[in-house]
């Protein structure tokens, strides 16, 4: 067993989806909003990586040849293309998207990784604050990582997909503010602020992009959009991926209860049409997850978790 002071956890972030407004004139607009990815532990990370080069190996054959390992590295399988495949692809497609899908799920669980993300089902006609939503989600996420970290007294850090400076900043200036105000840290498992990689040299960025954009995307567009059938994103060609993956999406969350005893973390639904549970993204529950009680003993003066 690994002494304390070596407990690492990474968490990987990504987003699928943009702040365009829901309406029949755009009906290639996101109908949701996800920001999510997964946690892991540094020791798995470097078999995790391996493990998923070789997937993309066998799902892009051409990348066996490769003379670099960079090449291998560089070529991305885009979340939102295995997804289209789901959706609009032949069967031999339709098939080996939901085998790589498959893949990479089982890689998840072999690691003993953790998913996490907040997914948010956007209001037809309603403006969208892309910005203040993506903040709020790494906040959010933010607090879910910190309270794993303090179940497995470890430390950890959080590696978040770039996008552009401008966007970047706002995202994370919350968490800085948080862990570096003068009244003392509210994330003290959290070693740093969320730092940012591209998705073309952090391989694990990758593995989010496929959890987030090929399976919590278009789960979330059949569970809570089925009825919207003008947009693009809401088919039933998506319902493979609920039936098949749900359960297993369950399992792999992290959750935990809070020092005032509300359940909280793993994959969070905010509903704006209709008010439906986050559970209608895992189909018929069939099991109970892991959770982890965070005892109110624990918690600092402004009620929020303290790493011990």
């Amino acid at each position: 067993m690994l002494s304390q002071e070596k407990f690492l956890y990474l968490c990987y972030i990504d987003e699928a989806g943009n702040g365009q407004t829901l309406d029949p004139s755009r009906p290639d607009a996101p109908p949701v909003l996800v920001v999510g990815g997964f946690t892991v532990h540094d020791s798995r990370i470097k078999r995790l990586t391996w493990d998923f080069l070789n997937v993309k190996k066998k799902y892009r054959p051409w990348l066996r040849g490769a003379e670099h390992l960079s090449e291998v590295i560089q070529t991305e399988i885009k979340g939102s293309d295995v997804r289209k495949d789901v959706r609009v692809g032949n069967r031999d497609q339709r098939r080996a998207a939901i085998l790589l899908v498959d893949s990479v799920l089982g890689l998840l669980e072999r690691c003993n990784a953790r998913l996490l993300a907040r997914v948010w089902v956007k209001q037809e006609g309603f403006p969208f604050d892309e910005t203040g939503v993506y903040s709020t989600s790494i906040g959010s996420l933010t607090e879910t990582f910190q309270a794993q970290l303090l179940d497995c007294h470890s430390r950890g850090m959080m590696v978040l997909d770039s996008r552009t400076k401008s966007k970047n900043a706002p995202n994370v200036h919350c968490v800085t503010t948080r862990k570096f105000r003068a009244g003392g840290d509210l994330l003290k498992g959290v070693i740093e602020s969320p730092v940012f990689g591209h998705s073309d040299t952090h391989t694990l960025l990758q593995v989010s992009d496929l959890v987030v954009s090929s399976l919590l995307f278009p789960i979330a567009c059949h569970a809570y959009l089925s009825d919207v059938t003008w947009n693009v994103h809401c088919d039933d060609a998506y319902r493979p991926l609920r039936e098949r993956f749900g359960q297993r999406l369950m399992k792999l969350q992290f959750r935990y209860q809070d020092p005032v005893g509300k359940w909280r973390g793993g994959i969070v639904v905010s509903d704006r049409r209709t008010t439906q549970p986050s559970s209608l993204m895992f189909g018929p529950l069939k099991a109970t997850p892991p959770l982890a009680a965070i005892p109110a003993q624990q918690a600092d003066g402004d009620g929020l978790p303290t790493l011990v």
